[in-house]
C-alpha cells in the first residue's frame, strides 16, 4: 500500500457510530464497571481515545512498535532523554536545534549526562566520539538550520556495533519523505507542530519507538511525567496529517523552484537545501530521502546580523515567525531566533553564520514567492 493510501486508511472509522472523523473525547476521567474494570480508558492522562488513534497512526507511518504524543516537540525530547541516567553519554549533531541544546546543556547535565557535539554528516567524526557510556546517537537529518544530511543506515550500525541506539529527529522530512526506523533507526522523534499539524495552529510533539522495551519505558514516563497532548490538539494533527503527503508535495516543487532561483542571487555566499546537486549531502539525501523538504538555508556575503535583519524584515510573503512547515511561507532569522540559546562561537562553528537566514517555503504560488525574495534582496542592495 503506498504511502498516500496508508495516511488515509491508517485513521480509523468510529466504532461506535461509523464517525469518518476521529471523535474528540473531551474528558478527563472514565467510568469503571467494578474497580480496575473498565474498557481499557481509567484516565486521560494515562490513555484517551483521540490520542490514542494518533499515537496508532504516528507508529504505522514511521514503522515503529508504537507512538506517543506529547504536549509539545520538547517535551517529547524531554521524555526520550529521560531513559537515560547519570553517566550515560550522547553524541550528538552539532548543528541541533536551540531547545534540543538548551536542555541538554541546562537541565540533562547537572544530572550527569554528558552531551559531545559533532558533525555527523561524517561517520569517522562519530566513531571518534563514541565511548563505552554512550547510549545514545542523536541526529536531525536534514538539521536546523544547515540542512546537513546524515547517513542513517551507515550510522545506525555504528550506533548498534557499540551498545548504544540511534535516535534521529525526523521534523525536517517527516514521514512523508523519510522513515527512520526502516533504515535502522530506534527512535524517531517529531515536532509535530511542523508538517504534521501541517497549519502553525497547534504545539505537538511525537515519539515513535522501534523496540518493545522502549515503548514501556516511554509510555510508563508519559504517564508519570504526566506531558501528554490534550484530545483536541491530537484530533488537528490527526487532520493535519490527513493532508500531509499532498502538501509535503508542494513544499517540495516550490522549495526546489526557489532553491534554483537563490543561486542566482548576488547576494548570497552560501546556500544550503539538500535537493540541489551543488549540495554537499546531496547523494545521501537522494539515497534515503524520497523529496527534499520545504527549509531552505542562506547566508549573505555580508556576513552581519544586521544585514540579515535587513533582509529578513523586507519581506512580505515570507512573514518573519518561528517555526516551520505550516502552509504559510515564513522566514527566521535563527542567530537571533531559533538558536538563540546556542553560545555565538559554537553556533558559527556548527556553520550558523550570524547572516544565514531560514526560509520555509509554504504553499503559495511559487512565482509569487520569488518575486516577494527578489523585491526584499533589491532592498538591501540599495
Amino acid at each position: 500500500m503506498q504511502l498516500e493510501t496508508q495516511i488515509i486508511h491508517n485513521i480509523p472509522v468510529d466504532e461506535l457510530t461509523g464517525a469518518i472523523s476521529v471523535p474528540i473525547y473531551q474528558t478527563s476521567t472514565y467510568v469503571q464497571e467494578a474497580p480496575g474494570v473498565h474498557k481499557g480508558f481509567d484516565y486521560s492522562r494515562t490513555n484517551n481515545p483521540t490520542r490514542a488513534a494518533l499515537e496508532k497512526l504516528a507508529a504505522s507511518l514511521e514503522q515503529g512498535d508504537a507512538g506517543f504524543a506529547f504536549a509539545s516537540g520538547l517535551a517529547a525530547i524531554d521524555a526520550v532523554a529521560k531513559l537515560l541516567k547519570a553517566g550515560d553519554e550522547i553524541v550528538a549533531v552539532d548543528d541541533i536545534y536551540g531547545g534540543a541544546y538548551r536542555i541538554f546543556t541546562h537541565i540533562y547535565s547537572k544530572f550527569g549526562i554528558r552531551i559531545k557535539y559533532v558533525n555527523t554528516t561524517s561517520v569517522e567524526n562519530i566513531v571518534n566520539a563514541i565511548s563505552p557510556a554512550t547510549r545514545f546517537i542523536w541526529i536531525e537529518s536534514p538539521t536546523n538550520p544547515t540542512l546537513k544530511i546524515s547517513d542513517i543506515a551507515a550510522i545506525a550500525k555504528i550506533a548498534h556495533a557499540n551498545n548504544a541506539y540511534l535516535v534521529v529527529d525526523n521534523t525536517f522530512a517527516s514521514p512523508a519523505l523519510q522513515q527512520p526506523i526502516a533504515l535502522g533507526a530506534d527512535i524517531v522523534i517529531h515536532s509535530a507542530t511542523k508538517y504534521l499539524g501541517g497549519h502553525s495552529d497547534l504545539i505537538a510533539g511525537l515519539v515513535i519507538t522501534k523496540h518493545k522495551e522502549h515503548s514501556e519505558q516511554i509510555k510508563f514516563i508519559q504517564n508519570a511525567s504526566g506531558t501528554i497532548l490534550g484530545p483536541f490538539d491530537s484530533w488537528l494533527v490527526i487532520r493535519g496529517i490527513e493532508t500531509l503527503s499532498l502538501r509535503v508535495e508542494k513544499h517540495c516543487a516550490n522549495a526546489l523552484k526557489i532553491a534554483h532561483y537563490l543561486t542566482t542571487e548576488s547576494a548570497i555566499e552560501n546556500l544550503y537545501y539538500p535537493g540541489l546537486t551543488s549540495h554537499i549531502n546531496h547523494e545521501v539525501a537522494k539515497k534515503q530521502m524520497s523529496g527534499f523538504g520545504s527549509v531552505i538555508s542562506f547566508s549573505l556575503k555580508e556576513n552581519t546580523i544586521e544585514a540579515a535583519e535587513a533582509l529578513v524584515t523586507a519581506t512580505k510573503l515570507f512573514k518573519l515567525a518561528e517555526s516551520l512547515g505550516g502552509v504559510k511561507s515564513l522566514v527566521c532569522h535563527p542567530a537571533q531566533m531559533t538558536h538563540k540559546s546556542i553560545p555565538a562561537a559554537q553556533r558559527q562553528a556548527a556553520g550558523v553564520a550570524d547572516s544565514l537566514v531560514r526560509l520555509s517555503v509554504g504553499l503559495e504560488n511559487a512565482e509569487d514567492l520569488i518575486e516577494d525574495l527578489k523585491q526584499a534582496f533589491k532592498k538591501i542592495k540599495n
